[in-house]
Formats: C-alpha cells, sequence, structure tokens
C-alpha cells in the first residue's frame, strides 16, 4: 500500500501552487497545467492535492487514494511538482477547509489557486467558494470548449471586477484577494472519464 505523501515544506516568501482534483486517473493534461503554470504565473513549486473525492461528483468509480497518489507521482516527473494526499489524513471534504489550513498554516507563503475552465463553471456550487476567492487568488487554464461557458458562469460574473489581464499572469502570486487570471495556450483533450471508459471496455 502506497504511504500518503505528507504536506510539502514551503518557506516565507515562496510561489506555490494548489492544484487540486481527484486524479482519476491522473494524465498528461494535468501534467500540461500544472507545468504551464508554473512558468505562466512565475511560481517555485506546484502542489497536486490528491482529494479523498469531489462532493459533486459520482463516488462509485473513484480509485482508491493510495493508487490515485501513486499514479500522479509516476506522473508528475518534474522535480518542483509535488504530490500529497494530505487533505484525507486530516480529515477535509471541500476546498475552503484546505485553503484555510494552507493560508493559516503558512502565512508567508503566496499560494495561487489553480483549476481548469471546467471546475470554473459549476465554482458557485462549491462549499463556500467565495471565502476560497477572497483568501488565495486563482488561475484558471483554459480547456477545449470552455472559455465562453466558464468566463459567463455565475462565478465569473461575480468575480469580474476582480478579474486581471493575462499579461499580468506572473504578478498573479503578489496580487491580493480576490484576483484571478484566465490562462490561455496549449490546451490537452485528455479526460479522466474518458480514460475510466476505456480501461472499462478493455
Amino acid at each position: 500500500m502506497t504511504t500518503i505523501p505528507a504536506l510539502p515544506p514551503a518557506e516565507p516568501g515562496m510561489r506555490i501552487g494548489l492544484f487540486g482534483g481527484s486524479f482519476n486517473p491522473p494524465h498528461e493534461g494535468h501534467r500540461l497545467v500544472a507545468l504551464e503554470c508554473l512558468k505562466r504565473l512565475a511560481l517555485d513549486r506546484v502542489w497536486l492535492l490528491v482529494s479523498p473525492g469531489n462532493p459533486l461528483k459520482d463516488h462509485r468509480e473513484l480509485a482508491p487514494l493510495d493508487i490515485r497518489i501513486a499514479e500522479t507521482v509516476k506522473l508528475m516527473d518534474d522535480p518542483r511538482l509535488d504530490v500529497t494526499g494530505f487533505e484525507a489524513a486530516r480529515g477535509f471534504v471541500y476546498s475552503f477547509e484546505t485553503v484555510a489550513f494552507l493560508t493559516g498554516a503558512h502565512p508567508g507563503v503566496k499560494f495561487v489557486w489553480i483549476m481548469g475552465a471546467d471546475s470554473l463553471q459549476s465554482f458557485d456550487r462549491w462549499e463556500r467558494w467565495q471565502d476560497i476567492a477572497n483568501a488565495v487568488p486563482m488561475a484558471i487554464y483554459d480547456r477545449p470548449g470552455a472559455m465562453f461557458t466558464a468566463t459567463g458562469s455565475p462565478a465569473a460574473v461575480a468575480l469580474d471586477a476582480a478579474r486581471l489581464p493575462e499579461t499580468a499572469a506572473t504578478s498573479l502570486a503578489d496580487a491580493a484577494a480576490p484576483a484571478w487570471v484566465y490562462l490561455h495556450g496549449v490546451v490537452s483533450n485528455a479526460s479522466s472519464t474518458a480514460i475510466r471508459a476505456a480501461r472499462r471496455s478493455s
């Protein structure tokens, strides 16, 4: 059984992206987003937060946490990418709990929340989503076909005044929340849902 990685180390002044998800399974699209955000946001590290499970999704096909962590560790082969499952160890269910804990435990660290445009579409359904937006700046990475529905979503409209131009991406970690940027660029059509379907049929 894979040991759940502990919370990665962090020092005051570090710029760390928080990229959460079920990673069920992880794929090249996840790796692409992590590496692009490292570069585009001028981050020191990206933490891949492998969650116990998305409260908004069906868990019947959710692989065990240790398997998802092991697959994510194998895929995220850049030394600046840290994989952790600490949320499960602490009993966290919602992302606002994670953000509140990390910002409280590391007040000198400049955290940035990273999520795909498809997540922004439903962000207003997340538990206490406003608390996340008010706690850390956010980077939204483009997904194929998701831009218009994402930027027109209830959460995006509510946070419109906090949106920064994409040209300000490198300074996002220094911005006071709420603040967010929408990142265009190289995208992947990889899908965890499609991968699971292919595995079932093989």
